[in-house]
């Protein structure tokens, strides 16, 4: 399942050009950009740690909503698309760079005080990454899912859990991981 048509008139040189392969490709890290470029100038117009977090979790869904049709065949194609050799076509590492780039967000305010200081930041990012790549299936499945209710939800969510104050308490001993 490709994106809708808006996105393909201008790329469609490139299917002949390069193949089947390199568009789809293209196609992930237009949308990508184009995703970067709709979230940056929101989140960087919030002056606190707070606000930059809600920008960064709202404008991120806003954005899916806005490209609702794109962010699910993306899902197809990151899920199903595969290259000759049995690779998958889509990136994952964009997702790390995500996950890197919200983990310094995090890090960067709790060290000003204004996130709690009780929580690892690269756990807290992948959360909050999983909770905003788990949309796109969610819009697949049900095409009148309200994503700016999500929005709020989840930017909520990942407030109260950053917030400073009392730190929830840590497991028993009995609730340990063999790591520990």
């Amino acid at each position: 399942m490709l994106p809708a048509p808006d996105i393909l008139p201008a790329r469609r040189h490139l299917h002949r050009a390069v193949g089947k392969d390199e568009l789809i490709r293209e196609l992930v890290a237009e949308l990508v950009a184009r995703g970067v470029a709709y979230m940056e100038p929101r989140v960087d117009a919030e002056p606190t740690g707070v606000g930059k977090l809600r920008a960064y979790i709202e404008s991120n869904l806003a954005f899916m909503r806005e490209n609702r049709s794109h962010m699910v065949a993306i899902l197809e194609i990151a899920l199903n698309a595969r290259a000759a050799d049995g690779s998958r076509l889509y990136d994952f590492s964009v997702q790390d760079a995500g996950v890197a780039a919200l983990q310094q967000l995090l890090a960067y305010f709790q060290g000003t005080g204004e996130f709690r200081a009780g929580f690892d930041p690269h756990v807290m990012a992948t959360a909050i990454r999983a909770a905003i790549n788990a949309m796109p299936a969610q819009l697949a499945r049900d095409p009148a899912l309200h994503i700016g209710h999500h929005a709020r939800e989840l930017a909520d969510l990942f407030h109260i859990a950053t917030r400073p104050g009392e730190s929830p308490p840590g497991p028993s001993a009995s609730q340990q991981s063999p790591e520990e």
